[in-house]
């Protein structure tokens, strides 16, 4: 038998857990075949690498030896494939280790599906929260790498926490609607003919509230105030009658429910991300935009009516996902 990795990082998981018990379960084998897999080992290197009593398995003077040469080349043969991974990505680094901070929403959930597939064995955590400007200042403040939040289509977050932005897309903003409602029937609602209707939207922070004033006054008439509440308030106050909802095209509405682009597309949502310069995420950076491009993509072509929304309406500039190269630059 030829000695591999695989049994360098047994015989390392054997001494660091000081059982082979313990070693088999975090390995995820059965104890009788990792016991196996350490006789071949010590047959193939002359001698037993372990004493193994009722205390547990510590390394005899032989394992010491093939411990020492594992723990330098172990780590040796990590970084070269990393090394490996970088430059097949076009010479940019990828993390082991993401904290992303998003406003929530189905494009993070598939960013981080396809990160998870990209890179198995990253750990990935994450922070929620309504809010741009506290997810921004939990980058600043090293405890986020990424924060992936929504904007006006017409802005970019504050310059003010020194990070970069990049943009996934731009979306029309939607009215989400029952679907025996009168405005649901035509692919795309008039605002002025919801003048009267109570409105709804995520909570947050940022100029919505007030953009969404001004767009209402370009149609001709002034708003009711907007009510603010969680997605699943949103949702039920529609169902029952007492609002029209705002929401993103990339929402996926329940039963019962449907989303329809304001005609001529009055109010526009950003969906963008943020890092900081100087920090290790930003060598990574162009690996994970365009790995958010891809993630976007994937949720908005479930919204087939919006698709055809979008293809019907070439005049509607800026509206639609950043392509990838630009997102990944």
């Amino acid at each position: 038998m030829n000695l591999e990795l695989r049994h360098l990082k047994v015989v390392c998981a054997i001494a660091e857990t000081g059982s082979v018990t313990k070693a088999a379960s975090q390995l995820g084998l059965a104890q009788p075949a990792l016991t196996a897999q350490l006789q071949r080992i010590e047959r193939t290197l002359g001698g037993p690498l372990f004493d193994r009593d009722r205390r547990g398995a510590r390394p005899t003077a032989l394992g010491e030896l093939v411990l020492s040469r594992a723990r330098v080349l172990l780590p040796a043969m990590k970084g070269l494939q990393d090394e490996a991974a970088r430059l097949a990505a076009g010479g940019h680094e990828t993390m082991s280790r993401y904290r992303i901070g998003a406003i929530g929403g189905p494009v993070v959930a598939h960013l981080l599906h396809r990160l998870s597939a990209n890179q198995p064995d990253a750990q990935i955590s994450t922070h929620a929260s309504y809010y741009v400007d506290e997810l921004a200042t939990m980058v600043l403040a090293g405890k986020l790498d990424f924060a992936q939040v929504g904007v006006c289509g017409d802005a970019l977050p504050s310059a003010e926490y020194g990070l970069v932005w990049q943009t996934i897309a731009v979306d029309a903003v939607c009215a989400l609607l029952p679907e025996d409602h009168p405005q649901a029937k035509e692919p795309e609602v008039d605002l002025a003919e919801l003048s009267e209707e109570q409105w709804v939207a995520g909570a947050g922070d940022g100029c919505f509230a007030d953009c969404f004033a001004a767009a209402c006054a370009r149609a001709g008439f002034a708003p009711r105030k907007v009510l603010e509440t969680d997605p699943r308030a949103c949702v039920d106050m529609v169902e029952l009658g007492l609002a029209v909802g705002l929401c993103q095209p990339t929402f996926r509405p329940p039963v019962g429910l449907t989303s329809r682009p304001f005609k001529g597309a009055p109010l526009r949502w950003r969906t963008a991300v943020g890092w900081h310069p100087d920090s290790p995420a930003a060598r990574s950076a162009p690996n994970l935009m365009y790995l958010a491009y891809e993630a976007y993509q994937d949720v908005i072509a479930r919204n087939e009516e919006y698709v055809s929304w979008m293809a019907a309406h070439p005049d509607l500039s800026g509206i639609g996902a950043v392509p990838a190269q630009l997102a990944a630059a």
